[in-house]
């Protein structure tokens, strides 16, 4: 198995920074723990840190000191280089790697951002650190600006010049590519200069919104500060506007995403562009710059301190002149920073979408552990949901979470999704949290034209209850039972809700017209537990308060049918206050029966699944426990799937393990139903929703699979 990878750019803005963010997440799913390290760094400022450690670092949750992520700065390394200590160079960095490799499976390498005066000197020393580590190299190549011939050319140019030097090229991306440019064009491009061994090379689009700055980088880039409109940094800067005209003339420049740089005294110019931005006729622009460390007048500042509410544009100062500020954003160097979701999801699916995973992962790691940490699990699920694209409806789409979540998932390509609400309401606080939904579907259910088919709809199938036309329009006018039935009418894969509304609002719909599976007389839940060595499922939960005998053995079953779609091999425990036949009372007696119904209904559906029961927790994790208590137990000791005897025992065991062991718990997810229905908690975060919303789309892919 490698243990390392070194990942070198070929030139300054080469969008080497989203190919990192990719190459880690395909690492850590399938290797547990996956050190990041730059040999070398851009010099440092008191209290700066480098931008790209620091996304790594926090994105994925890597636990290093920041001074053990990095051997020394470029300035450093040309000083020692020039007074001819190389060698002590190398012993720098080749001590903090070493220090790594002690900790860590996997060490990912990345190289200069070619930042430095001398290009020469950046490719040499990361041709020399990848050879003295001993890590093979994937190359970005940048295609910006350049033709396709040119292009194949640097691109070979490089590699041969690699070759050379003894270091191993594993694959390469050419990053930015021009429209037009596809992998096929470099099918001349080989390993060795004279031989006929052909590389891997993948080819990523220029995708603008990674390629252009936020109004984020613009400030850091100026040192700006910000007068209004902090909740809009992340904001995309598409072009700027240098306004100095008169306004006839000035506003027929403003196009979408416009960054207008213009003095600090020119009220006309600001209360202009700030009037485009109310008006309908003129495109959003993304900021305004005022210069010459001047500001506009007290009573024009209290105006804009009172719009600052209802107009969200950033507004910054600083203190260069005009003339200034427009020769430094013409060299401003953005990157993607951590909190910036809207880009990291873009370039996690960009990367995702353009380059063979399999192939570059056969490349680079061969063999798999057995340890699944939560990072590793959540990250395969987002790849599964992503193979097959379902579509999921997500009632609650004015909720500001629902649409940050909603903004995530398209970016990284997890599902089709459906937001239901007010088609303005919902674009109008989309605008306002700063995302993008063009690719997602909005339907108003009071405005639908599905409306009146699926009253009709409703009513035959609740005319048992005697609905009228009356309440059965004012049930589907309501997000929840308007997204519930385009899921039974196959008009929706499945429907994620619960972030605002109650756990009872959300699944009776379900309960009404969805039903549950043939067989199954029972609606219940699982929390999938990710630990941190392993992945548990527990069940049920969320649902059922005290089931019964039946009820237990097909929350069991249902819930080894859930561990196996996520990739989890079930072993069941039936858990109880006793093990084996050690105790006696009614409710250990509950559980023997249910393990007898759950053994029964294994053979009639032909079914091969290890389950024991009653076990006690820790005789069903612990090997040395069930050495004691069960010896020979195929489950005991090793299970992964728990069916707890009720409500009140599964709630607060989830709760308590996730809480003390730093667990990550997803769901609850409903299992048993026809057709994939899940419940959020009203308290979820971002990331709960993103991962309820693949696990939905897994569900449905599962029960599509089913029905072949």
């Amino acid at each position: 198995m490698s243990t390392n990878l070194y990942i070198m750019a070929t030139e300054e803005r080469s969008g080497k920074s989203a190919i990192v963010l990719g190459v880690m997440q395909m690492l850590l799913k399938s290797i547990d723990k996956v050190a990041f390290f730059r040999p070398v760094i851009h010099e440092t400022e008191p209290g700066w840190e480098d931008p790209v450690i620091s996304l790594i670092l926090e994105h994925f949750d890597i636990d290093i000191n920041y001074e053990d992520t990095y051997g020394l700065t470029l300035q450093e390394a040309q000083e020692l280089v020039n007074s001819g200590q190389e060698t002590l160079l190398h012993d720098i960095i080749l001590n903090k790697y070493n220090a790594l490799k002690a900790e860590f499976d996997f060490i990912l390498c990345d190289g200069t951002d070619f930042r430095g005066k001398d290009i020469a000197f950046e490719s040499n020393i990361n041709t020399d650190i990848a050879a003295n580590l001993g890590a093979p190299v994937l190359l970005v190549s940048s295609g910006r600006k350049k033709e396709t011939e040119e292009l194949v050319r640097l691109t070979q140019l490089s590699i041969d010049a690699l070759i050379e030097e003894g270091v191993d090229v594993i694959a390469c991306v050419v990053n930015r590519a021009a429209e037009g440019v596809v992998a096929d064009d470099f099918g001349r491009i080989q390993t060795k200069a004279t031989g006929d061994n052909r590389l891997p090379v993948y080819v990523i689009p220029e995708n603008h919104e990674l390629a252009n700055p936020t109004v984020g980088d613009v400030k850091r880039w100026l040192g700006a500060r910000t007068m209004y409109g902090e909740e809009g940094m992340t904001t995309l800067v598409e072009n700027y506007v240098v306004a100095a005209m008169q306004i006839g003339n000035y506003l027929d420049y403003i196009k979408p995403g416009s960054m207008i740089i213009t003095p600090g005294d020119r009220c006309d110019i600001i209360l202009s562009t700030i009037s485009s931005r109310l008006s309908t006729t003129y495109p959003d622009i993304s900021g305004i710059i005022l210069t010459g460390n001047l500001l506009p007048s007290e009573n024009v500042l209290r105006l804009l301190q009172g719009l600052s509410t209802t107009v969200p544009v950033p507004i910054l100062a600083v203190e260069g002149h005009t003339y200034q500020t427009i020769e430094k954003v013409g060299e401003l160097y953005g990157y993607i920073e951590a909190h910036d979701t809207k880009r990291i999801a873009t370039a996690i699916g960009e990367f995702t979408k353009h380059v063979d995973l399999k192939e570059l992962g056969r490349r680079v790691v061969s063999t798999r552990p057995t340890r699944v940490t939560p990072k590793m699990f959540e990250f395969a699920l987002m790849e599964k949901a992503g193979r097959n694209l379902q579509r999921i409806v997500l009632p609650e789409g004015t909720c500001d979470r629902i649409l940050q979540a909603a903004d995530i998932l398209m970016r990284r390509g997890v599902a089709n999704l459906v937001l239901l609400g007010d088609e303005e309401e919902v674009r109008m606080r989309a605008t306002g949290c700063g995302l993008d939904l063009k690719w997602v579907e909005i339907i108003d259910p009071s405005k639908s034209s599905l409306l009146d088919s699926f009253v009709a709809e409703y009513m035959e199938l609740r005319k048992h209850k005697g609905v009228i036309e009356e309440v059965a329009r004012d049930r589907m006018s309501d997000p929840t039972y308007f997204g519930t039935m385009m899921v039974h009418k196959g008009l929706a894969d499945g429907m994620v809700s619960g972030a605002e509304n109650t756990t009872a609002h959300t699944i009776r719909p379900a309960f009404e017209f969805i039903k549950t599976k043939p067989g199954i007389s029972v609606v219940s839940s699982v929390f999938i537990m990710c630990l941190k060595d392993r992945v548990l499922v527990y069940g049920d939960c969320a649902v059922n308060p005290n089931p019964n005998a039946r009820q237990l053995a097909e929350i069991a079953l249902s819930s080894a049918a859930t561990a196996r779609i996520f990739g989890v091999e079930p072993r069941v425990a039936m858990l109880s206050y006793s093990t084996g036949s050690s105790g006696k009372g009614e409710d250990v007696e509950r559980i023997v029966e249910a393990t007898a119904i759950a053994r029964e209904l294994i053979l009639e559906r032909g079914m091969d699944l290890p389950l024991e029961g009653p076990l006690q927790y820790d005789a069903a994790i612990d090997p040395d426990v069930a050495a004691t208590k069960l010896p020979g137990s195929l489950v005991a000791g090793k299970a992964t799937v728990f069916t707890f005897p009720d409500l009140n025992t599964g709630n607060n065991t989830y709760k308590a393990v996730q809480r003390s062991a730093n667990a990550v718990a997803i769901g609850p997810i409903l299992q048993g139903l026809n057709k994939p229905v899940n419940d959020l908690s009203r308290g979820c975060t971002v990331d709960d929703i993103v991962n309820t919303v693949a696990i939905t789309a897994i569900q449905a892919q599962a029960e599509k699979e089913e029905k072949k």
